[in-house]
């Protein structure tokens, strides 16, 4: 675990508590807050009228519980601390509801703060939906750069990542009223206002978010993608993080900085045409047809299957594609049989299609 320096930080001293209080001391206090961060009341609502469907279906619970940072990180930690056969820790929201039940997770939410645009919330103002807003942005642009680079987004944890990945700058919103505005100061892009944080403060929102995900007893892997997405050096899922922020920023209208954008994408293997491609499309991530929405139903395809179909959906005929993967024309045309039958398509068109809107390929 990284270590949080002890000194007082000159821009911050003086500002909560009494003016020789420690460094340590705030982020301590802050993070104790931390476990009371409420929940946006709308979010609350939707997921509790998902989990009282009849049966309850597990895609949408999971698709609910990732609309909002504090449903994620209240049911990651509950399923982090109950007795399991299963190996290792659970960073993924899918596996967490399944460990958990339906049953469990309503009463997660049942016993979760809320909070509402419209109505006072003593100690937050706005900042859990400003946090919710940036969260939901980033999920949604991880998930993109995922499909782009031809990884399983939804597995191990890299789309509740992505809503949690700046939980850090919560605890440091409770630990110094001085931030962001002062701290920052007149840092316009991510990497700015971290080096301020850095500068100002002796430690940044990533390490400080990667502190708090371990004392939440958080898998050591999401906690090391949320310290580490701010990095030069990030690879994995901090590295599509990182630049997944950027995207989200960008999509909001936010400066970013051009050669740092460049450099995030070069560390995923991306072109400058990838990356002209994504900020063209990441506004229409969210535009309510389906097309780039993630989706938390499990793909019924197996790897190959999902090769296959991703050739056809290229326009490559079964030729093509059996050469390009290595295979008999018999194979590909099997693949494809069992394909269109777990789908429930009728033909090539509307297997693409269903792929397609449920995010698969």
């Amino acid at each position: 675990m990284p270590a949080v320096a002890q000194q007082t930080p000159a821009a911050a001293t003086g500002r909560v508590g009494r003016p020789n209080e420690g460094h340590g001391r705030r982020l301590t206090a802050a993070f104790e807050a931390l476990d009371a961060f409420p929940a946006l009341a709308e979010s609350r609502s939707r997921l509790l009228r998902v989990v009282g469907e009849v049966p309850a279906p597990t895609g949408k619970i999971v698709e609910a519980v990732e609309s909002d940072v504090a449903l994620v990180a209240a049911v990651l930690r509950i399923a982090n601390r109950v007795p399991s056969s299963r190996r290792g820790k659970v960073a993924d929201t899918r596996e967490a509801v399944e460990l958990l039940g339906a049953e469990q997770v309503e009463a997660i939410a049942h016993r979760l703060q809320t909070f509402d645009f419209f109505e006072h919330s003593p100690g937050w103002s706005t900042t859990p939906e400003r946090f919710r807003l940036h969260a939901v942005a980033t999920q949604a642009a991880a998930h993109r750069v995922a499909r782009v680079l031809g990884v399983d987004g939804g597995s191990d944890g890299l789309l509740a990542a992505a809503v949690v990945h700046d939980i850090g700058k919560l605890v440091l919103v409770q630990a110094y009223p001085a931030y962001p505005d002062q701290i920052h100061g007149d840092a316009r892009t991510p990497g700015e206002r971290v080096r301020r944080e850095q500068r100002e403060l002796g430690v940044d929102h990533a390490v400080v978010g990667g502190v708090l995900a371990r004392r939440w007893g958080l898998p050591g892997t999401l906690a090391t993608t949320i310290e580490r997405h701010h990095q030069e050096e990030a690879d994995g899922q901090a590295a599509i993080i990182r630049l997944a922020d950027m995207l989200a920023h960008y999509g909001q209208g936010d400066p970013i900085d051009r050669n740092e954008l460049l450099a995030a994408g070069a560390a995923l293997g991306l072109t400058p045409e990838d990356l002209r491609a994504l900020m063209y499309e990441f506004p229409y991530c969210n535009d309510g047809n389906g097309s780039a929405r993630r989706h938390a139903d499990p793909c019924p395809l197996s790897r190959r299957e999902l090769d296959v179909l991703r050739k056809l959906a290229e326009g490559k005929v079964y030729k093509q594609i059996a050469g390009e993967l290595d295979l008999s024309t018999s194979t590909v045309r099997t693949h494809l049989h069992n394909t269109y039958a777990k789908l429930g398509a009728a033909d090539r068109a509307q297997a693409v299609l269903t792929a397609t809107s449920r995010g698969w390929i």
